[in-house]
């Protein structure tokens, strides 16, 4: 057992859901680094050899399965072979998202709501349920949901994407309070503008303005510094934080603000 202090992940089991690219991957890649095993789920089976070479010397640590997290049972499925194989989940990361701009008087919204609603909300839930009996076991627990600034405050045509986000940091907030004396943390992390492939059909021109008139550091984010943050959260040191929204934005609502 590690002093309850520790500033290291070594040894411990992580699952991450959208592990084939953007955060997700970067996440992964830093948990690898960081000694941690990690299982990384995707929709299709994220490929561990196009994470940069960085996880080639940790091969045997890191598991790809496919799970979609809006299907309850590959969920549970998943999540129990990846704890079988590595023998125990310490840390769970719902990072699983989708792009979901619409205008709501559009034809498409009610669709675009519900696939919202399934993959950024409901499947944050089934991943915890699934994960839940897993966690309990672990002296050292941690659940970080990737939620987003449009959480917190919203763009116009955006109502799916912001409503789901909301969603997931009102569904952190409470399980933080049901399972806090159980040793079981549950946080938050919001993001500003990240340089993903969600984000990369947005022209530069566009991109530099925006980035320009609303955020403090005149830059777009890269995944790897929400990855860093997440490895913060689940280090041993941290199991004071629980229920915390963490805003990492590049000073974006504090320009707004």
């Amino acid at each position: 057992m590690q002093h309850p202090n520790a500033r290291s992940i070594e040894g411990r089991v992580a699952l991450v859901t959208g592990a084939a690219s953007g955060i997700g991957a970067a996440t992964a890649v830093r948990l690898l680094e960081n000694g941690a095993k990690v299982i990384a789920t995707d929709v299709t089976r994220p490929d561990v050899a196009a994470y940069a070479g960085a996880t080639s010397p940790f091969a045997d640590n890191c598991l790809a399965l496919d799970m979609d997290v809006t299907r309850k049972l590959q969920v549970a499925e998943a999540i129990a072979l990846g704890a079988a194989h590595f023998g125990g989940l310490d840390i769970l990361v719902n990072n699983a998202g989708i792009k979901a701009a619409c205008a709501i008087e559009s034809d498409r919204f009610d669709d675009i709501w519900d696939s919202s609603l399934a993959v950024m909300l409901t499947g944050p839930k089934n991943c915890f349920r699934a994960a839940l009996p897993f966690l309990r076991r672990s002296d050292c627990a941690r659940v970080v949901n990737i939620s987003s600034i449009e959480g917190l405050e919203a763009s116009k045509g955006a109502a799916p994407y912001s409503a789901a986000k909301a969603g997931l940091i009102g569904l952190t907030r409470s399980l933080a309070v049901e399972f806090g004396t159980e040793g079981i943390t549950v946080n938050c992390i919001c993001p500003g503008p990240i340089e993903t492939p969600m984000t990369s059909d947005v022209a530069d021109e566009h991109r530099r303005k925006y980035l320009d008139r609303y955020t403090a550091l005149h830059r777009a984010g890269q995944p790897e510094e929400i990855a860093d943050m997440i490895l913060n959260i689940c280090l041993p040191s941290s199991a004071f934080m629980t229920g915390s929204i963490v805003v990492v934005d590049g000073g974006l609502i504090a320009r707004s603000t």
